[in-house]
């Protein structure tokens, strides 16, 4: 591969974000306070890279001991359900994949940390790359050949050396395993539902890649400085609600929703014509909105007609807007949790009934992806391989396909009234 396109797609990719993820250490988030007993778990539980599950107990069937998140879902449907139409479920889509093919393995497993964590995983992708040191065995019969394509399946939050860990049961039983329980039950502990469980992957370090003093994933920093972390409110309870295995977030316009509030007004004027208002909070999110520095959010104020005329009377954008290459941050714009964004425009009363004013929110989830997606296929695609370049075309198509637009909330406009 040439200098230039390792600048382009090493420097520039989403593998440079997640390498600085394989910096983290585990270190005591509860500032000056002792270490707690879900701090203790943690830090054995995410030690990155995790280590390989080892042989499973001898007593264990091969549905037991199978890593496969179709495995799971033989008792858990309900959760497999979720599972499958939430992100965790294809964090090894075209978007990354395209990347571990052009990108060096040490790079790659930084990556993999986070988009598919377990060793399991990492070597099944070695073999399928031919990288140095990957198995030369066939994987073991737990490990189901396309484990690696499966993203962050059950087994990396549940799963080490073959035991199961969880959340205490909603319903009383009684304590400790029940032997007679497939994998013979589970540990547990309520670190798994406490925010820092979420750290791992979705908070960069403090000396982790940064700019304008900003680590460029903030958002467990960003809620446990906002007022839902003082009101207990945990990143499961609005993530994953009533334990469901969701992990819904801005791809999803229902969470949106939850997390804006607004308020339009129209007020006439002494010149006869009409003060108009939109008021937008993010009520909802106990982090900024968006959190990271991907997604790009327009608001647009807009006075239109039945017939789907139109005319855009005021806009703002919230975003983290940064070169491609993550070198430079031009602007945040982002609103911070319980901060209040206005628009304000003047126009004259419609001659016309049926004119309303709207409040438009414009998603680009991936936007970030979409432009540095599309300037290595302008500047470097040629020097990929065909089927690396097929893969970023998909990744290109995914991305500007997740785009979304919200009516948040409209009014109708008075009608001028006639000499």
């Amino acid at each position: 591969m040439s200098r230039s396109v390792f600048k382009v797609v090493g420097l520039g990719s989403l593998a440079a974000l997640l390498l600085a993820m394989g910096w983290w250490w585990w270190r005591d988030l509860t500032d000056t306070q002792a270490p707690d007993q879900v701090a203790v778990f943690l830090a054995g539980h995410w030690n990155k890279p995790l280590a390989a599950q080892g042989m499973p107990p001898a007593g264990f069937t091969p549905l037991e001991a199978s890593l496969d998140p179709e495995a799971c879902g033989q008792c858990h449907p309900a959760q497999l359900h979720d599972w499958r139409t939430s992100l965790h479920s294809r964090t090894m889509g075209y978007g990354i994949l395209w990347q571990v093919r052009a990108l060096a393995p040490e790079q790659v497993k930084g990556c993999l940390d986070c988009h598919a964590p377990l060793a399991e995983q990492k070597a099944l992708l070695g073999r399928e790359l031919g990288w140095e040191n990957a198995p030369a065995a066939a994987p073991p019969s737990y490990v189901s050949s396309g484990l690696h394509q499966q993203g962050l399946v059950c087994a990396a939050c549940h799963v080490r050396a073959h035991r199961r860990y969880g959340p205490p049961p909603i319903a009383t039983k009684p304590p400790g395993d029940v032997p007679e329980l497939p994998h013979g039950g589970y540990q547990e502990t309520v670190a798994f539902e406490d925010s820092r469980f979420c750290v791992t992957c979705h908070q960069f370090p403090d000396d982790g890649p940064a700019l304008n003093g900003k680590p460029l994933e903030n958002t467990f920093n960003e809620w446990r400085g906002s007022r839902h972390a003082v009101e207990g409110r945990s990143c499961q309870s609005c993530h994953m609600p009533g334990r469901r295995h969701l992990w819904r977030g801005i791809h999803d316009p229902d969470m949106v929703r939850r997390a804006l509030s607004a308020t339009l007004s129209v007020q006439p004027t002494e010149d006869g014509s009409l003060q108009v208002r939109a008021a937008i909070r993010n009520s909802g999110a106990g982090h900024y909105f968006p959190t990271y520095l991907v997604p790009r959010v327009q608001a647009r104020l807009v006075v239109e007609s039945a017939e789907a005329d139109w005319h855009l009377l005021a806009a703002t954008v919230f975003a983290r807007d940064t070169d491609i290459w993550l070198t430079e941050e031009r602007a945040d714009t982002r609103l911070a949790p319980d901060a209040t964004y206005v628009l304000e425009a003047q126009l004259a009363p419609p001659k016309e009934p049926g004119w309303r004013l709207v409040l438009y929110i414009d998603v680009a989830p991936r936007a970030h992806y979409e432009r540095m997606y599309a300037a290595v296929l302008r500047d470097s695609g040629e020097q990929l391989d065909a089927v690396t370049r097929d893969m970023l075309r998909a990744a290109l198509t995914e991305a500007r396909s997740s785009r979304y637009s919200l009516s948040v909330m409209e009014r109708e406009l008075p009608q001028a009234i006639a000499n």
